[in-house]
């Protein structure tokens, strides 16, 4: 089942790939699946990690690392080879021990069983609890045992802690653009682009939305506000990447 490429790379490998690549080149479309379907099976697999974690408890941040990992998953193997509710159980079994917020096996099934369909469910087969371990092992080796994950929510405070004005309308902005952030884990924005630049990017659109002058309260010296929290942006990028969050 595995696919050829070397799972032993470790962290020099690089995670961030062109949106061409990932939409013509991943595994799945190799093996002849479309990308509406493998862009179905994706959202698929990010709410029901999402679904999962909000039923157990869980903190936002063990939520967005294991739909990282799901994504990054399937960028090395193909969602023709392995089930996605059982590589999405995994990467929440697997998030939750990265995130310190770790749940037994016997819950994570417990509530994998109440969000999916009998014939969903029938892929665990008889042993699920055996069959999850498996695929939580398959998982550490896809993404080569390279667990440390960043997300935009952290960099978001950070830049909106620098922004001067009306407290309470700067609060708003934050609330919109963690908003965005949360949908844009449905697509693959995060095998596209740092953290920092989704997160300045989503600022600049709740700025847009909400009409409010980021460049005052930025107190920016530069043309672009948003150059001083990530310097290599431009208009076209932050507006490439807030269309696939509004798509």
């Amino acid at each position: 089942k595995f696919s050829s490429m070397d799972a032993s790379a470790g962290a020099s490998y690089s995670w961030y790939f062109t949106q061409e690549i990932i939409e013509q080149g991943s595994p799945s479309r190799k093996d002849g699946i479309s990308l509406a379907t493998e862009k179905r099976y994706r959202k698929d697999g990010a709410k029901f990690i999402s679904n999962a974690c909000n039923s157990l408890g869980l903190r936002y941040d063990t939520s967005a690392t294991g739909v990282v990992f799901f994504h990054r998953f399937f960028m090395v193997q193909s969602f023709r080879h392995f089930d996605r509710w059982m590589v999405a159980a995994s990467c929440l079994l697997l998030a939750g021990k990265v995130e310190e917020t770790p749940k037994k096996c016997k819950d994570v099934l417990k509530v994998t069983r109440s969000l999916l369909t009998d014939t969903q469910w029938a892929k665990f087969g008889k042993e699920p609890k055996e069959e999850l371990l498996i695929h939580e092992r398959i998982l550490l080796q896809t993404v080569r045992f390279d667990l440390q994950v960043d997300h935009p929510y952290r960099f978001l405070l950070k830049f909106a802690k620098s922004l001067k004005g009306d407290k309470s309308k700067i609060e708003k902005l934050v609330q919109m653009s963690w908003t965005f952030v949360n949908d844009s884990l449905s697509t693959t924005l995060c095998l596209q682009w740092e953290p920092q630049a989704i997160a300045v990017a989503f600022l600049y659109l709740a700025g847009k939305l909400a009409k409010h002058d980021l460049q005052g309260a930025a107190l920016s010296r530069t043309k672009y506000w948003w150059r001083q929290f990530v310097d290599t942006l431009d208009v076209h990028d932050l507006e490439a990447i807030c269309l696939q969050v509004l798509d």
